[in-house]
């Protein structure tokens, strides 16, 4: 199952979370807020993936971001191209 990494806190995150919802799209919330757990499991993942280089760089905490059934990393508008 699709994984999304965010938290409530984050206005990108309530926008993706509400067009997944949207569109009945089936995934599950990783709140990086909710945890230290759900928190070291985000940062390993965003810290180990070079996905997430170019945001890192530009300063930004890299969520939402999108853990596909295929290991792939969505991130951005990106989101919101999945049907």
């Amino acid at each position: 199952m699709l994984k999304m990494y965010g938290t409530m806190l984050c206005p990108d995150c309530v926008e993706a979370k509400e067009y997944f919802e949207k569109i009945n799209y089936k995934y599950e919330f990783i709140d990086i807020t909710a945890s230290i757990r759900n928190l070291k499991e985000f940062l390993y993942l965003r810290d180990n993936r070079k996905e997430f280089e170019e945001m890192k760089r530009l300063g930004y905490v890299c969520i939402p971001a999108i853990l596909t059934d295929d290991n792939e990393i969505i991130l951005g508008d990106d989101i919101f191209e999945i049907k």
